[in-house]
Order: C-alpha cells, then sequence, then structure tokens
C-alpha cells in the first residue's frame, strides 16, 4: 500500500475521530447500561455485539457529519482548524459517501434484530443527521446530542426484550441530561471563538449561571439513575456505583471553577469515568446478586 493511500485512509480515520475515542465510550456506556438492565445482566452475544460495533460506527458517522455541517466554521476555530475536511485533505463529496457508508453498515447490522429495533434505528439516524445543523438555529444543541446519544437505550431493551418498558425511557432521559451536561462542558472550552462566529450553544444560553446550571442537570441525572435502581431492582453495589458517579460530579465542578478551557476539557472527560462506574455498579450488581 502507497504511502499516499495510507496517508488518506488516516486523514479518513481522523474524520471519524478514531483517534480520540472518548466520544465512542460515552456513547457506549449508557448503551451497555440498558443492555445490562434489559436482560438482568446476561446480554444476548449476538445483540452485544451488534450494538457494539453499532456505537462505534454511528459515533463514527456523527463526527462525519458534524465536520461536514462545520466545514465553513471550523476554519476559523483553532482547535478544529486542521481537522481534514476544513483542511482541504477530505472532500466533501468523500465525507458523504463516507457518511452513507457507515450508516448503511450501521443499518445492515440492525436489520439483523427485530423490527421494533429496526423501526426505532430509523429515527436515530435521523437525530444524528440533524443534530450538528442545530447549533445554527438552536441554542440548545446539546439537547439534540443528548437525544441522539440516548436513543440507543430504547433501541437496546427493543432488541433484548422486544417492548421499551417505562425504566428504559427513564433511563434515556438521564442520558439526555448527562450527555447535555457534559457536552455543555465541552462548549465551554470554545464558548468565546462560538461567540465571535454567531454559533449557538448551552454554555453561551447559560453565561454566568453555566456552573449552578449544569450543576442541577448532574443532580437531575444522579436522580433519575436512583429512580433507575428502584424500578430496576437493584442492589447495594449499584447505588455504589451512583455514589461513585455523585463524587466525580463533584470533582468535574471543582475542574470547572475557574472557567478554564483546560479545566472544563478535562471536566468533560472525566464523564468517561462517570459512565464506567455506574456500568461497573450494575455490572457487579448482577454478579453479586
Amino acid at each position: 500500500m502507497s504511502s499516499s493511500i495510507t496517508t488518506h485512509l488516516g486523514d479518513y480515520a481522523r474524520l471519524m475521530r478514531l483517534d480520540k475515542p472518548i466520544g465512542i465510550f460515552l456513547l457506549l456506556w449508557p448503551t451497555l447500561w440498558a443492555l445490562l438492565i434489559a436482560s438482568e445482566g446476561h446480554p444476548d452475544e449476538k445483540i452485544l455485539l451488534i450494538f457494539v460495533l453499532g456505537v462505534v460506527l454511528m459515533r463514527s458517522a456523527g463526527c462525519v457529519i458534524n465536520d461536514y455541517a462545520d466545514r465553513d466554521i471550523d476554519c476559523h476555530v483553532s482547535r478544529t482548524q486542521n481537522r481534514p475536511l476544513t483542511s482541504g485533505r477530505v472532500t466533501t463529496g468523500e465525507a458523504k459517501f463516507l457518511f452513507l457508508g457507515l450508516c448503511l453498515l450501521a443499518f445492515v447490522l440492525v436489520l439483523q434484530l427485530n423490527t421494533l429495533t429496526v423501526l426505532l434505528s430509523i429515527a436515530g439516524v435521523l437525530l444524528a443527521a440533524v443534530y450538528p445543523f442545530m447549533k445554527r438555529v438552536t441554542h440548545l444543541p446539546q439537547v439534540f446530542l443528548g437525544a441522539a446519544f440516548g436513543w440507543s437505550v430504547p433501541m437496546a431493551f427493543a432488541a433484548q426484550t422486544g417492548t421499551v418498558p417505562q425504566v428504559a425511557w427513564l433511563m434515556f432521559l438521564a442520558t439526555l441530561l448527562w450527555a447535555t451536561a457534559y457536552d455543555t462542558l465541552y462548549a465551554m472550552v470554545d464558548r468565546e471563538d462560538d461567540l465571535a462566529l454567531g454559533i449557538k450553544s448551552t454554555a453561551i444560553l447559560f453565561g454566568d449561571f453555566d456552573r449552578k446550571i449544569i450543576g442541577v442537570i448532574q443532580v437531575m441525572v444522579l436522580l433519575c439513575l436512583l429512580m433507575i435502581g428502584r424500578q430496576a431492582e437493584m442492589g447495594g453495589m449499584y447505588y455504589l456505583g451512583v455514589l461513585l458517579a455523585g463524587v466525580l460530579v463533584v470533582y468535574q465542578q471543582y475542574l470547572i471553577r475557574f472557567r478554564t478551557r483546560e479545566g472544563c476539557f478535562q471536566a468533560f472527560l472525566n464523564n468517561n469515568w462517570f459512565g464506567m462506574v455506574i456500568f461497573l455498579g450494575i455490572l457487579f450488581d448482577y454478579m453479586f446478586a
């Protein structure tokens, strides 16, 4: 394989943000929460594999369509001006083809599941495609991201059980709120650039109340998790996980106390641990029940 082809494949990988897997984990954790609770700790292996692969494909597709939507904006933001699409290393045509190809692969995977899951997946693709354009029309694009990331929850329940019970929608709400909080932390990193470019975000909408509102949303996430534990009849290990998640929330608030770019970004990254401790709490609760 020639060096030019290898370089171009590397640009595709960077366009899909495979070199920065944090987004994969943030989408994967609630998916795993849902699969574990829906199956009472014993998810079907085929369904588990399909969802893990689907998470990677759809997060990659989301990154591609996001960069396509922002191709004329990213060049003005120091953090994003060297991305493959805005720098010209990948063309817009290639980006559209890659997005459609990734969605098609994900859909082929979903076709292995039941009809309800297939129907829900259509809404999931629409959410993923619409989200990147919301920052132009509303200050709430983070909420749309939360809905897109949370949609794997009802899909997981549908795939595992053939239904979407009340606890699934409560977990969807928890994921939506969680993503809104951590993506607001992420938006705080780019707030000055976004203000200059006229881009909308919850970080701009919340203004000086950003830390307080994020804190309120985080408390709402923890309350939802407690309600999920009650509905799913979880035990002590689960609630220990929620307690540790609460400690991480306090730490994130500490990190953003001065609203520095580095602090906000570190708080955003810390949400990977938040998702992990909830997952481990669910896993260990079923393992040692």
